[in-house]
């Protein structure tokens, strides 16, 4: 890059601004989402750091803005729960280095190939469980120890939120939670010069007018006084149960979804962005080293946010400068101003994450999926059950095998309809779906059924897939039909189109 050139053309300057308005969007996410897993807020602050600094200067898409993730949330806290922040800290810092592996393989693109059933449910189910633990955290309450108990206990939660119950002033957090979500709401219907001032921002900074001026006694932002302080670097024996199955499962997990996330993002990314495309590889191996370090300082993982990046993209930025900026303008209010993070209510941030995860629940997707069919509406809601009531874990893996059980259905499922036209003494045989050794009997004998010495016409509608014993069994079929003084005329093309290896399927009929 031409630096003269990059400042004489604005470069610097759309960077320097864009970089300014991402700054302000990240801030919110970045301690929201840490106190969603359970962690301190400064653990967010610390992600979106290395995102910013680390990630955006090594990264395959010079315009993604990488921070703390939302999809990594209900995991996060899950592990935390169970087994401490060290151990977390090393789960993180192995997912790193898994997801360096897979980029240094070049197996980025693999986790383009995933299920949109799947990937929608997994957004739903971690919308849903972000929601219910959040809206308690809006009230000023505390979230229960299970998404279905947050769920269930949703109703009284709104109770506390109407009412000056328990000698506590819920209802004054929960007006600042509404506050904050309507304020968000409502920007997005101002006119275009507002756009560029982030709806989050104005919601948490309007919050912090209001409940400071009032003076309103609820819960709000604990930062400690050094910073720095919150920096926890895991043991060597914390590392050592990384030879344990279950931390290999978590890190595994971890590294699954913040590569799906953030290649996800990366190609909605491209759709809206006129710049360089993603290069995959690269994009992971940077994410890796950034969650490398973020495990081993005790900060969150991190992903790809297509929030923050067509921010990013809206604000005019042009190349990685301005994730670079918007890392240091982080650690430069953090180690300046950290006090005022002091005035900023829970609720408030609680409050843009209820919305987030209302976001992730996308109707219209569910809709778009009923239309491809029941089973994948029942792969959905199997999916999104499993997620609420045991592990994000648990509900992927669900989700993988029915979308697996559903491929191999319709590579192995055949229909196979019949018609007789008695005016023309003629049988029309219509095939879909695929053949393969397993429905062999029923294809074998469908046409066994057939009339001798009639014309038969064997069409292969909607054909997906014959194996080399279904594809000899039609030929032994016309031969043998042939033979006894019928006409077969079979609808080759199709048929070599079917199968794995079409050149091959001439020579096998003239063999025959």
């Amino acid at each position: 890059m031409n630096l003269n050139n990059y400042i004489k053309t604005g470069g610097f300057g759309k960077d320097f601004l864009a970089s300014v308005v991402i700054f302000f969007v990240a801030v919110p996410f970045c301690l929201g989402i840490a106190m969603a897993s359970g962690l301190p807020p400064s653990s967010g602050l610390i992600s979106g750091i290395i995102g910013g600094i680390i990630v955006s200067s090594l990264g395959g898409s010079s315009l993604q803005i990488s921070g703390p993730s939302v999809g990594l949330v209900i995991i996060v806290y899950e592990i935390l729960q169970k087994d401490g922040p060290e151990r977390l800290g090393a789960v993180v810092c192995f997912a790193g280095l898994i997801q360096i592996i897979i980029g240094i393989f070049k197996l980025g693109p693999v986790f383009r190939a995933v299920s949109p059933t799947l990937i929608q449910a997994m957004l739903s189910g971690i919308g849903i469980l972000i929601f219910s633990s959040q809206f308690h955290i809006m009230v000023d309450d505390l979230p229960k120890s299970n998404g279905v108990l947050n769920i269930i206990s949703l109703p009284e939660a709104v109770f506390n939120g109407l009412s000056h119950s328990h000698g506590r002033s819920h209802y004054l957090a929960a007006l600042i939670g509404i506050l904050t979500i309507s304020t968000i709401i409502i920007w997005k219907y101002l006119p275009g010069k507002f756009k560029y001032i982030p709806p989050t921002l104005v919601g948490v900074l309007l919050s912090v007018f209001i409940s400071g001026y009032f003076r309103f006694p609820i819960e709000y932002i604990n930062i400690p006084k050094n910073f720095w302080s919150v920096i926890s670097f895991p043991s060597i024996k914390c590392f050592k149960c990384l030879l344990e199955w279950e931390v290999l499962i978590q890190s595994l997990t971890v590294a699954f979804i913040a590569s799906a996330e953030t290649l996800l993002a990366c190609t909605a990314l491209d759709l809206i962005s006129k710049g360089a495309k993603t290069k995959y590889n690269k994009e992971i191996i940077a994410q890796g080293i950034g969650n490398s370090v973020a495990g081993l300082v005790g900060g969150v993982p991190i992903t790809g946010g297509i929030v923050r990046s067509s921010a990013n993209v809206i604000a005019g930025a042009k190349t990685r400068l301005s994730g670079v900026f918007h890392g240091v303008w982080i650690l430069g209010f953090v180690m300046f101003l950290p006090e005022l993070l002091r005035f900023v209510p829970k609720a408030s941030l609680a409050a843009i994450l209820v919305y987030t995860g209302c976001k992730l629940i996308d109707i219209k997707a569910l809709k778009n999926l009923a239309k491809l069919g029941k089973f994948e509406i029942f792969t959905f809601i199997a999916t999104v059950l499993m997620i609420i009531s045991t592990s994000l874990l648990e509900g992927i893996i669900v989700g993988f095998v029915l979308s697996l059980m559903r491929l191999l259905y319709i590579f192995s499922h055949i229909d196979i309809k019949v018609e007789e036209d008695s005016t023309k003494n003629r049988f029309t045989v219509h095939v879909k779906g695929g053949a393969n050794f397993l429905n062999l009997p029923k294809l074998a004998g469908t046409l066994e059924k057939i009339p001798l010495k009639k014309e038969v016409y064997i069409c292969f509608d909607e054909f997906n897939y014959i194996d080399h014993a279904c594809l000899e069994l039609v030929i032994n079929w016309e031969k043998a039909y042939q033979d006894s003084g019928g006409k077969v005329v079979i609808a080759w093309n199709e048929l070599e189109a079917s199968f794995d290896k079409p050149h091959l399927v001439s020579k096998f009929r003239n063999k025959k």
